[in-house]
This record gives structure tokens, sequence and C-alpha cells, in this order.
């Protein structure tokens, strides 16, 4: 199996930059990623940011990406001495022969490319998805598209996103990228640019485009390609396989 992955990130115009992105590779080829977007621009927030991202990576390609999005969110658990400790949400990625498995608190996305299309795999924990579920206009919804209902200073197992992704081609990004990028241009970035990571990452910040106000958030892609992933890994090493099971059972009843 071969990973090739690419990170960019590009400041907005508001401050300095609060996204950090990390990509980690463990000696056995196996990669742990993560995206965090820090939340508003504290005194604190872009210097916390990449220590998150860093914390993240690392932890989801050793443990997993629920443990990845766990254990960032435990160095900011509490508001520190001045309460003043910085917030973030974001989006971890373990891949290895087996698949990918992403998980996610807040905004951040992942999405797949399997050759023909581009899916979106998560769902953003906002305020304004809770209120698409009651059918009031599209408009009103869209308002409460900022609020964020899940960060990394209350994230819980119980709150965690997490979903497995069988695609070949993985986008993690910040809410700065995915919305400010339009669907239909990421689409055709990613269709040119698939088999090149560091190009589409760098081709997707870059097209992130500033809305009505002239306001244009920070913009973080990782991009990560797999190549030759044994298609048979997971089932040889999922303990519920039902003809693995029975092996086991076959094997404890020849000890008895």
């Amino acid at each position: 199996m071969s990973i090739i992955t690419g990170l960019a990130t590009r400041e907005g115009t508001a401050e300095d930059n609060a996204d950090a992105a990390r990509v980690y590779v463990l000696a056995n080829g196996v990669v742990g990623a993560a995206v965090i977007d820090g939340i508003g621009h504290g005194p604190r927030t872009s210097a916390t940011a990449p220590l998150l991202a860093e914390t993240a990576a690392r932890v989801t390609a050793h443990r997993g990406a629920l443990a990845g999005i766990l254990s960032a969110g435990l160095l900011i658990a509490d508001d520190g001495h001045d309460g003043e400790e910085a917030n973030a949400v974001g989006v971890a990625v373990l891949v290895d022969d087996a698949g990918a498995r992403a998980a996610w608190v807040g905004d951040c996305d992942v999405l797949g490319w399997d050759g023909t299309r581009l899916r979106r795999y998560s769902t953003p924990q906002v305020m304004g998805e809770w209120v698409r579920q009651y059918g009031p206009p599209v408009e009103v919804a869209a308002h409460y598209d900022d609020w964020v209902r899940v960060s990394l200073h209350s994230a819980t197992v119980a709150t965690v996103g997490e979903v497995d992704i069988p695609d070949e081609v993985l986008l993690l990004l910040s809410d700065g990228a995915h919305d400010q990028v339009a669907a239909d241009v990421m689409e055709d970035l990613v269709r040119e640019h698939h088999d090149t990571p560091q190009i589409l990452a760098e081709a997707i910040v870059a097209a992130a485009r500033a809305d009505e106000s002239g306001y244009r958030d920070d913009a973080t892609a990782v991009v990560i390609a797999v190549a030759g992933r044994d298609a048979d890994a997971h089932t040889a090493d999922d303990p519920f396989d039902p003809d693995r099971r029975d092996e086991e059972d076959d094997r404890g009843q020849g000890h008895s």
C-alpha cells in the first residue's frame, strides 16, 4: 500500500492564522492526520492550534481517530487560570491497510473521492444543521451555521462524530475551505489533481473566496491518496468475522 499526503493552509483576512494541520506517519506506514480550526482569534488560539493538530495526528496514528480528537480536547478541557484558554474544532483520520476512519467535532469536514464522485462524509455539528431538521427556510437555518454545538473543549465519546471511508482519496478541510470554495469548483479541483495531493491541497485553499462583506476565513486542507490497499485486510483482522470466529472455535475444541 502507498499513501501520499499533501497539506496547505492560508491565512484569512482576520488577524493571524487560527488553523493548523499535521500529518504523522508511523514506522509501519500507518498515517494519522488532523486539521484544527481555532474558534475566534483569542490571545492563545494561533499558538495552541498547532499543538492540538500535532497531538491529534500522533495519537490518531497510534490509537485511532476518536482517541486523537479526545486527546487534543484534553489539552484545552480547562479554561486556564485566567479563563482565556483557546478552543477549537477539528477532524482527524487514521489510514492503514484496513481502510480509513475519521472522527470530528464542530464544522471541520471530511470528504472522499472514489474516482467518479466527491462525497461529504461528515455532518457539521452546528446549530444550523439542527434547525434544518425542522424545515424552516434555508436562509433561516444558514443564519445559525456559525453556532458550533460541539468543540474540542467539550468533546466526549458520545459527541464525537465517526465514519468509515472506503474511498481512495480523502480531504480534511477547515470551514474556511469547504464553506468558501464552491462545491462544483471543489469537485473540479479534485477531479483534476486527485493523484497529486500537495497540488490539490494548495489549489483548494487558493480557491477560497471572500464573502459579500470581504471576509475570508483561514483555509486549511489535508489531502490523502491511497493506492494498493489490501481489500481483504479488514476482514482478516476483524475479530467479529464469522469465518475467523469458526476457526477460533475449532482451535478451542481441539485443546479441550
